[in-house]
């Protein structure tokens, strides 16, 4: 027999059995449509995360208090130091050639108010280049301005939110806010940016770091932001970081040092093991699929007896038989993958209109993945009984009724 009589016999036998057909389709389509979506989700939530690390800055590094195996646990929380980070530990990093900019960070909240209008707002003290090395951007105004970072200024800038909660439509910009029992007068609004780090850059206020310790009463910093010059240079720039604080320090390296290179690596790790996992477990329904084909091939071998013997009394070989049998199994599972298909186009594009800021997308090899285990799927399931009716004799297959 030719190709296309197999093509046209196994057309003829599944359009034949519609109701068999049909159920090999949908189970063949739900599995394929699962390994799709799940993989997707998985590789959306992993490109989710990559983005918000990278929108911190590049070839970024953290300065952390303490160190990580005082307590086993993971920054920030961290043991007990012998010494705070302070500004002059900062500024003792600017001296290298590895090392571009520095921002140091003291973090704290408090009420922010603006005639009647007051809220509690997360305040953070910084320095100019906070700008630079966390890529923000401005809607309004200007940021901080550079200067000697131990004088603080009477200047903020706002995020878009606080500008929306306490200006409603006005201008902030040469407006006077208070911010605790101090006043200051706003320069600038900052650009929508969204939750970085679990911090909403809309909902802060930034203030000089020496006016944020003042307000604070505190001469320690929460963080010290570090930009390398090179993505080359981090590694010699988190050694010189480790050894300033360690001659600073009194020979005792109290702190942590993060490598934002190294924290995607983590996380893509985590998130490629997530989406392996989330995609076996769909595939699980394949196999389940594959069985349905199984036992309906089985059922369709008995319904076929008589145009089995009738194929095998004309001088058809077994593995003719067999082919013509796995021929069908195929078709129905590259069917089943193609309506499956379909099924997980149409709802990661219904979810990534409802979440617009999640990046769902369609990795290339979980298609070649889905298209060919279902394919692999009812090849290995079809072959039961396939042998069993190429080993069907003609005499009794034509005798039965």
């Amino acid at each position: 027999m030719k190709i296309e009589d197999i093509l046209h016999f196994s057309i003829r036998a599944s359009t034949g059995y519609r109701t068999r057909t049909l159920l090999m389709l949908l189970a063949m389509a739900i599995g394929v449509a699962s390994v799709v979506i799940l993989t997707s989700l998985g590789e959306g939530a992993r490109q989710y995360v990559t983005d918000r690390f990278s929108s911190l800055g590049a070839n970024l590094l953290i300065v952390l208090p303490g160190r990580s195996e005082t307590t086993g646990g993971h920054p920030p929380m961290l043991g007990e130091t012998p010494r705070d980070l302070t500004l002059d530990d900062a500024l003792a990093l600017n001296r290298s050639a590895s090392i571009r900019r520095i921002a140091p960070i003291t973090v704290g909240s408090a009420p922010v108010s603006w005639k009647q209008l007051e809220r509690e707002v997360i305040i953070l003290g910084s320095t100019s280049e906070l700008y630079e090395v966390r890529h923000l951007s401005m809607g309004q105004g200007r940021f901080l301005p550079a200067g000697d970072p131990t004088r603080g200024g009477a200047v903020c800038v706002i995020g878009y939110k606080v500008k929306h909660e306490l200006f409603s439509n006005q201008s902030p910009p040469g407006e006077w806010v208070r911010i605790g029992d101090r006043r200051f007068r706003v320069i600038g609004v900052l650009a929508k940016k969204g939750q970085s780090l679990g911090l909403d850059m809309g909902d802060v206020v930034i203030i000089p770091v020496a006016s944020a310790q003042a307000l604070f009463n505190t001469s320690s910093l929460f963080r010290i932001l570090v930009q390398a010059s090179s993505r080359e240079a981090i590694p010699r720039a988190k050694q010189v970081i480790l050894n300033v604080i360690r001659e600073r320090h009194d020979g005792e390296e109290d702190v942590t040092v993060v490598t934002q290179d190294a924290v995607l690596s983590t996380f893509d790790r985590i998130f490629t093991a997530l989406t392996l996992t989330v995609a076996g477990i769909a595939a699980i329904s394949l196999s389940v699929a594959g069985v349905l084909i199984m036992n309906v091939m089985l059922v369709a071998v008995s319904q076929r007896t008589t145009e089995i013997g009738l194929l095998k009394a004309l001088g058809a070989p077994r593995r003719q038989i067999m082919s013509l049998f796995l021929a069908e199994s195929a078709m129905l599972s590259l069917a089943g993958a193609a309506l499956g298909l379909i099924v997980a186009f149409t709802v990661i594009w219904v979810l990534a209109n409802i979440f617009p800021d999640f990046p769902i997308r369609i990795p290339l090899w979980a298609l070649a993945a889905a298209i060919g285990v279902s394919l692999l799927t009812g090849l290995v399931f079809g072959a039961l009984p396939a042998r069993r009716a190429a080993r069907l004799d003609p005499v009794e297959a034509l005798s039965r009724r």
